[in-house]
């Protein structure tokens, strides 16, 4: 699983973002109208940025990530689950092999990305997808938006930011989806919300997410 965690890492750190123009050429998914879809067409999504925005998208074999410049930031990794995950997945249940996942292959990149982050909160939901987990992460100095609303920001203290990330099974691959909350750094002095709050818009917009994504039998060619 070392290139499993090697590509959740460009999942947590954000690829180089491609220009919009140069989007179609350097892909290793493709885009097909307003969807983008991935690159062994396990799933597609409706493009959730637009070029007008600043929206960009980058991509890898096993990560997509879309950024515009004011309050999107996605990531979405599909990883391919071996017989180790297989097993113990079978062995631990949908609930503990999530957590699992999310305490051995992505928070160890998140610490080595993002030194002093944690988790803040861990959800669970039976239905979704028969068993989906989400975790909320403080990022000290982690945000994607540092800067980008005010030619002061260079010169702000960087905030601890804050993601939402839904982890579940689908077709023998685990998804790792995460989503910044961009408003602590947007809107810095003027953010009011509370955590319970934070955590709402967060589970909100990645459900909102996956549900607007069409799943298929990835293609196994090599």
């Amino acid at each position: 699983m070392l290139r499993t965690s090697l590509l959740l890492l460009a999942l947590i750190t954000g690829p180089l973002l491609a220009q919009p123009e140069d989007t179609s050429s350097s892909l290793a998914g493709r885009v097909d109208g307003r969807y983008y879809v991935s690159p062994r067409g396990s799933y597609r999504i409706p493009i959730p940025v637009l070029p007008e925005l600043g929206g960009a998208i980058s991509d890898n074999d096993k990560v997509v990530t879309f950024q515009d410049n004011f309050n999107v930031y996605i990531s979405i990794g599909a990883f391919a689950q071996d017989a180790s995950q297989r097993w113990e997945m079978s062995t631990r249940g949908p609930q503990d092999y999530l957590t699992y996942f999310l305490r051995n292959f992505v928070m160890p990149d998140f610490e080595r990305a993002f030194p002093g982050c944690h988790v803040e909160g861990i959800a669970f939901s039976p239905t979704l997808f028969n068993g989906a987990l989400i975790a909320y992460t403080l990022l000290p100095g982690g945000s994607m938006f540092a800067g980008k609303r005010s030619f002061l920001g260079s010169a702000l203290a960087p905030v601890v930011a804050k993601r939402g990330n839904l982890i579940f099974v689908r077709n023998g691959s685990i998804y790792v989806i995460s989503t910044e909350l961009a408003e602590r750094e947007t809107e810095r002095s003027t953010y009011k919300k509370t955590i319970a709050e934070e955590n709402e818009i967060l589970r909100s917009r990645l459900v909102d997410l996956v549900r607007k994504m069409e799943f298929a039998r990835p293609d196994t060619t090599p």
